[in-house]
């Protein structure tokens, strides 16, 4: 097999899955079974990715044979090669969730063929070689997202749905604007060329403009403070399935696009954007668990951690290490993999106790024991507690920050995690400790067993990896 083909798989292979879904539009059980064998491949091209970048360094394919930079250039390097494993390992497990989770009326508008259209866009994205395409790649996400946001036409979904696409076409816009400055300036978009170029620019201060308009841009995309309030607004309204996929990648694409250009393109000003972004860090943190505190629904509750688990993640890009880079790679993996499950935990208490509101939920510890259970691993790892991955993310950005004398965002990170705890406990108090409401009846039918099962599947293999990362944890960093 040849490297080509190995770089292309990760994007073939959704892409002819979403085709293969719209030629059975009428076929529920085809497309469902299309579905699933399309994640397991995917899943599969992306760890065959990483072997091989791993044991045979960067791959690179030019499509149509042209020459770089002027052709479009795919690249895999240990960075993107892990990314592409985290989109294959979350498309895989929500795909077996979404088998027992995802209505037959989302089915029947294009659930499954969109649902790989946005993996395909996260897969190009980590990908691509050059910055325009990432934007091209980011358009695609965009498109998909928005119409799997907006499945099922509620109140609450198209006004979630409209203020996403709203603050993410405003992103576009400043993306497409920082793409044509930064042409201007050098002559190429190619990020392998620009890391050449730009050292030797004379044109330091347009560049430094330039940045801090890719930083808006992929702020606005990863939900960086102040530009946040989209996602609370919407990532709680969608089907279940569709939220976790949402928690699990989209954020994390424009924090893959934050650490790539931030290491590779921009650092010549070192001294004023990376103190910028570490002030940005420290703050999204801070807001962001402040959300979560004063929320009494799961998922706004889960929805708001999204914004100050970013914040750690680009903690090590502000203080731009060695170690604190690999801290902010480690906790991508670590939180891509928790937030996820948090989210299908979710859905499954939705399922038992019909309902997202802590007021109306209680007694689940006592009905669902094994949900309660995974619950916790989650939960503890999202709050950094031993010897879960968690702890493990935490450990490196704030030893790396130490070692850095920045003892400012360090104390701000273990205060966070604090208040994370506090948040996590607040759900298991309501949920699962304290007794159900008398006023509030669940409805009589049960769960099927055969549906748990496939609920709870992706649920407890997502949780032992957690506990693997949090148990082995230098197989990971070392990687």
């Amino acid at each position: 097999m040849t490297n080509s083909l190995i770089i292309i798989f990760p994007i073939l292979i959704p892409l002819a899955t979403a085709v293969s879904c719209l030629a059975a539009w009428n076929r529920r059980v085809v497309q469902r079974v299309i579905s699933t064998i399309g994640a397991g491949l995917l899943l599969a091209s992306a760890v065959l990715l990483l072997v091989r970048v791993r044991h045979h360094g960067i791959q690179v394919m030019q499509l149509g044979n042209w020459p770089a930079p002027f052709g479009i250039t795919l690249v895999a390097d240990l960075f993107s090669a892990v990314m592409v494993v985290m989109a294959g390992l979350i498309g895989f497990a929500v795909a077996i969730y979404s088998l027992a989770a995802t209505d037959i009326e989302h089915e029947a508008v294009g659930y499954h063929p969109l649902y790989h259209m946005l993996l395909l866009g996260c897969c190009g994205s980590f990908l691509t070689g050059d910055i325009f395409n990432l934007y091209v790649w980011f358009e695609v996400m965009l498109i998909s997202s928005f119409v799997l946001l907006a499945l099922g036409g509620r109140r609450n979904q198209m006004e979630g749905a409209m203020k996403y696409v709203t603050l993410n076409l405003i992103a576009s816009a400043i993306f497409l604007a920082a793409v044509g400055m930064l042409y201007g300036v050098t002559g190429t978009l190619n990020m392998a060329h620009l890391a050449a170029l730009i050292p030797g620019s004379t044109s330091s201060g347009l560049l430094t403009v330039i940045a801090i308009l890719f930083f808006f841009s992929f702020g606005i995309k990863s939900a960086l403070f102040p530009l946040f309030f989209w996602l609370p607004a919407s990532y709680h309204t969608p089907a279940i399935e569709v939220s976790a996929v949402f928690s699990g990648l989209l954020t994390k694409v424009g924090v893959y696009a934050l650490i790539r250009v931030f290491t590779l393109v921009f650092v010549h000003d070192i001294s004023f954007t990376h103190t910028a972004i570490l002030v940005v860090s420290g703050l999204t943190m801070v807001t962001g668990v402040l959300g979560a505190v004063v929320q009494n629904d799961v998922r706004r509750i889960l929805s708001f951690h999204i914004i100050s688990q970013v914040g750690y993640m680009i903690m090590g890009l502000g203080l731009f290490t060695p170690l604190a880079v690999a801290g902010s790679v480690f906790y991508i993996v670590h939180h891509i993999i928790v937030k996820t499950n948090l989210f299908l935990v979710s859905g499954l208490m939705r399922r038992i106790g019909w309902s997202y509101d802590l007021k109306l939920l209680g007694g689940l510890y006592r009905e669902a024991p094994l949900l309660a259970a995974l619950f916790l691993v989650p939960a503890l790892s999202l709050a950094g507690i031993p010897p879960l991955s968690g702890f493990w993310a935490k450990l490196l950005l704030i030893t790396a920050s130490i070692e850095k004398a920045d003892y400012m965002i360090a104390a701000v990170a273990l205060v966070v995690g604090i208040l994370t705890l506090f948040s996590m406990t607040k759900i298991w108090a309501g949920a699962f400790w304290a007794m159900p409401p008398e006023h509030h009846e669940r409805k009589a039918l049960p769960l099927p067993a055969r549906e748990r099962a496939v609920l709870t599947l992706p649920v407890l293999f997502l949780a032992v990896l957690t506990a693997a990362i949090g148990f082995f944890p230098a197989t990971l960093l070392n990687l």
